[in-house]
């Protein structure tokens, strides 16, 4: 007897393709265009994930990102969305707002903060958290995202440091960024040091990720997928939302330096 399609996706491989073509077997025909807002970490995710989603759906899909703070300040300016990729704190608050759906927001991964050098630098001792600290003073200058501009991994690390009373020594010094990759500025020579979630460094050419930070003073930043609630793509955009969190993504999750859910 001959097996039907549902049964030979469940028995096939979880490849992306044949993932991404079994969960969208009877999915509408018509394609739609969607826009997708992700907070910095998760972007490299989402560019791996989309031109098989739009191959399997006929569905075209558009990635902005930027900062936590920063998106959800253009979306409570009025910027426009399908999809958006948050921590499930920051969904939550903006679904009060009428911004996103009152659905739950889906958990799709989570990603710990790292410490990169140029390639062919050496590295600094990062195994105990006293070791950091000290290779964080003695440092010309110390790379991380400005907290004031509202990324997730600056605003842990200022208060971290406020904690253990140097951060006034590490400010002085700190090439404070605004947003984007962090880890390019020990690759140009501007900082010898950057502190920055471990995806958003990987991908970055020349630098090298020496490891996570100690693990005593880890900190996760998890992220979930919400849909706007004026979509007018709420299918395309909860089709997206369901390949992110989807078996097919953990293999792209894990090249990217992040961890399938939340826990």
């Amino acid at each position: 007897m001959q097996e039907s399609a549902a049964k030979r996706c469940w028995k096939g491989p979880l490849a992306l393709a044949v993932g991404l073509l079994c969960m969208t077997a009877g999915a509408p025909a018509g394609a739609a265009e969607i826009k997708v807002l992700t907070a910095g970490a998760f972007k490299p995710v989402v560019q791996e994930l989309i031109p098989a989603f739009e191959k399997a759906t006929g569905h075209k899909v558009q990635v902005d990102n930027d900062t936590a703070g920063a998106l959800v300040r253009r979306i409570e300016g009025g910027e426009a969305f399908d999809v958006l990729v948050l921590t499930p704190g920051g969904l939550t608050e903006l679904s009060k707002k009428g911004k996103v759906t009152s659905d739950p927001p889906v958990t799709l991964a989570k990603v710990g903060i790292g410490v990169a050098v140029k390639q062919g630098a050496p590295k600094p001792d990062i195994s105990t958290t006293e070791a950091f600290k000290q290779e964080l003073l003695k440092a010309r200058k110390v790379a991380m995202i400005d907290p004031a501009a509202g990324g997730s991994s600056g605003i842990y690390l200022s208060k971290l440091f406020e904690q253990w009373g140097v951060w006034d020594q590490i400010k002085a010094k700190a090439v404070l960024v605004p947003g984007g990759l962090v880890a390019t500025r020990v690759v140009n020579g501007e900082a010898d040091i950057a502190i920055h979630q471990i995806s958003e460094i990987l991908a970055v050419k020349d630098a090298v990720l020496v490891g996570p930070i100690p693990a005593d003073i880890q900190n996760y930043t998890v992220y979930a997928g919400g849909v706007a609630a004026g979509s007018k793509e709420t299918d395309a955009a909860k089709a997206f939302i369901k390949i992110l969190s989807g078996p097919e993504a953990a293999a792209v999750l894990k090249t990217k330096g992040m961890e399938p859910g939340g826990k």
